[in-house]
């Protein structure tokens, strides 16, 4: 037995906290009754799961899909665009059913994890967890350093709280420079908006790993599917 929402994030049809939201929401049936209870424990080999009506089917964690995507800037970081952009899925095999695992706005590039693995997504998305990302940063004009230890330590930057970073300079022409900005949370644009509080505007951003995975030489535009040992890493996290 497990729960409804891990049958339900195993089986692809989004994260762990996505598949909450759905069965809070009405719209999961287990054995043809609606259930919303969030503690609500399934058998995946003999009870039937249906969202919207449609039949859930689980996944074996051989099946399991991760990919790591160099995102070129232009692309949406979500399944699908009320706008019709491009979005990221569309860089990955159409059959793979594989969701995003947490976002890059869409002015900004680099490393993206995709992944059907529910479990993992819950695990490399939830703070509590806190998992490094690094990132290199282009902006104007150049930062004063006591600026720049202020941002390190932390605090409040105006919409919201942020903990400490670790931000180094890479290089400096004068007119713009450029950082290597390491965080552990994953705020809504936290570094554009962690530079904007100190008077500049972030003109490139990349991600460029995700705990010890790096993007490497990976083309822009392009995927590969993670090693085994990368997903070993990740699920040990």
């Amino acid at each position: 037995m497990m729960r409804l929402q891990k049958m339900m994030a195993e089986a692809a049809v989004g994260s762990r906290r996505a598949c909450e939201k759905l069965i809070q929401e009405g719209r999961v049936k287990v054995n043809g009754a609606v259930v919303t209870e969030l503690g609500t424990k399934v058998d995946p080999e003999k009870d039937q799961v249906e969202l919207d009506g449609n039949k859930v089917q689980t996944r074996r964690a051989a099946q399991n899909i991760y990919y790591m995507l160099h995102k070129p800037v232009g692309y949406v970081t979500t399944a699908s665009d009320e706008q019709g952009r491009d979005t990221v899925l569309s860089l990955v095999p159409q059959k793979d059913r594989v969701y995003p695992v947490g976002r890059l706005d869409i002015m900004s590039s680099g490393l993206l994890l995709l992944t059907n693995d529910g479990d993992l997504t819950y695990k490399l998305t939830h703070p509590k967890h806190a998992i490094a990302k690094q990132y290199v940063v282009k902006v104007r004009p150049p930062v004063p350093e006591d600026r720049i230890l202020q941002l390190q330590k932390g605090g409040d930057i105006g919409p919201y709280a942020i903990s400490p970073s670790k931000i180094r300079l890479l290089s400096s022409d004068g007119e713009t420079a450029v950082y290597r900005v390491a965080i552990k949370e994953g705020k809504n644009r936290q570094i554009r908006r962690m530079f904007e509080f100190v008077d500049a505007q972030v003109v490139r951003l990349q991600r460029v790993a995700v705990g010890e995975l790096t993007l490497g030489d990976l083309p822009k535009g392009a995927y590969r599917a993670l090693t085994e040992q990368e997903i070993s890493y990740l699920k040990g996290l």
